[in-house]
């Protein structure tokens, strides 16, 4: 034990958490006590283990959903909708926020206005018309039609007002939608072009991994996967990066199953090595098959119905009675997130070159997402070096 405390995380984490796998597993019915109770568990151990931003679902988040289907409703936001407009309600909204400031949340990830892989679609939205709940907007809503572009506009200056009335102007960020390719352009430039108008003065952020979108100027915070993050170094103010599925070659950075823990651990070394300041992953805990068609027992199905490796949907186990189990590779992952804290509390004092120096020393060249040591001991005896060093110094 050193004679010295780290600060404050610098990194913002948010491992995106899925509270309707939580409903569906443990057969709660949405906003019940007994969701909320199962809900604030999982959050704890989220926090306990690094992530600071979560994923807030305003409306039930368009993810890994199959096209013409639908997720259990998690929307947070009530919508009234009557002759001339819609009403809002943001009760539940507010008691998510609490619970997760309860918990140990700091920033809160909008979650995304357009289906995920284009932003062709709008999100599923349910409103009470006549005292009836429907769903009013889904896969067969035009994502730039007059009737949502319309419905968004009525929605902003209320969110807005909540988000100002919390203190929460720095604390959150949107998402227009998820993994847009190359084909997706030009739909996702007239859905960002709608989220910067309505919300542009807020953090935005997104998953994609082609330089092509930050150079049109469509999003300000791009998410590019560590396979590409090379590409969008020294050119972004504040660099983020993430994984999923890939990568898998190459011995790169991941936290699937098969992997050995130091290829989970090595990502805070390569993160301070790139200067990111933010890490997102999709799959906290993920209990269905891929495009969420039916659910699984993740103790006995590890890899969503055989669609991804296994481990990526999840970090953590539904244990009894609403607990979480967290996974090794969970806690090999806050290994490497305390070594990236460490880092950067270390270059407040002695400079980033010299700490560089600490993290490389005797190695043949520069560590990257592509060239790290391939053994425990190594990391054990940098971190060792980097913790005296900071004790060390007054």
């Amino acid at each position: 034990v050193y004679g010295a405390c780290l600060p404050p995380q610098k990194l913002i984490f948010t491992d995106w958490f899925h509270s309707d796998c939580l409903s569906t597993y443990y057969s709660v019915p949405v906003f019940s006590p007994e969701y909320y109770r199962i809900t604030g568990n999982f959050m704890r151990m989220a926090a306990d283990h690094g992530a600071n931003m979560i994923l807030t679902p305003v409306f039930t988040p368009p993810l890994d959903t199959e096209v013409g289907s639908e997720r259990p409703t998690v929307q947070l936001v009530d919508v009234k909708r009557e002759s001339g407009g819609y009403s809002f309600g943001f009760d539940r909204l507010e008691k998510w926020i609490q619970l997760a400031k309860d918990s140990g949340f700091k920033y809160f990830e909008i979650s995304h206005l357009f289906t995920q892989w284009g932003a062709k679609a709008a999100p599923k939205v349910m409103a009470l018309e006549n005292g009836v709940e429907k769903r009013i907007f889904g896969w067969e809503t035009d994502a730039s039609g007059p009737e949502y572009t319309d419905f968004l506009r009525q929605f902003a200056p209320a969110l807005r007002a909540f988000i100002e009335a919390h203190s929460l102007g720095d604390k959150v960020a949107f998402h227009t939608s998820d993994e847009p390719g190359t084909d997706d352009l030009d739909c996702y430039a007239a859905a960002s072009g709608l989220i910067t108008e309505l919300f542009g003065d807020y953090k935005r952020i997104d998953a994609m991994s082609d330089f092509e979108f930050y150079k049109r100027g469509l999003i300000d915070t791009p998410v590019p996967s560590i396979g590409a993050v090379r590409n969008f170094a020294l050119k972004v103010p504040e660099l983020w990066t993430y994984y999923c599925c890939s990568p898998c070659d190459g011995y790169m950075p991941n936290r699937l199953i098969a992997m050995p823990l130091l290829r989970v651990r090595s990502l805070g070394t390569i993160m301070y090595r790139y200067g990111v300041k933010g890490f997102l992953h999709w799959g906290y805990n993920f209990y269905y098959t891929q495009l969420s068609k039916r659910p699984v027992d993740p103790f006995r199905e590890t890899d969503a119905g055989g669609s991804f490796p296994a481990g990526d949907a999840f970090a953590v186990y539904p244990g009894k009675n609403g607990e979480p189990l967290p996974s090794v590779r969970l806690k090999a992952f806050y290994d490497g997130l305390r070594d990236y804290e460490l880092f950067y509390a270390l270059e407040e004092k002695i400079g980033r070159d010299a700490v560089l120096g600490i993290i490389e020393q005797g190695l043949d060249a520069p560590i990257d997402e592509r060239h790290f040591p391939r053994d425990e001991n190594w990391f054990e005896d940098m971190r060792k070096r980097a913790m005296e060093k900071y004790a060390s110094e007054k």
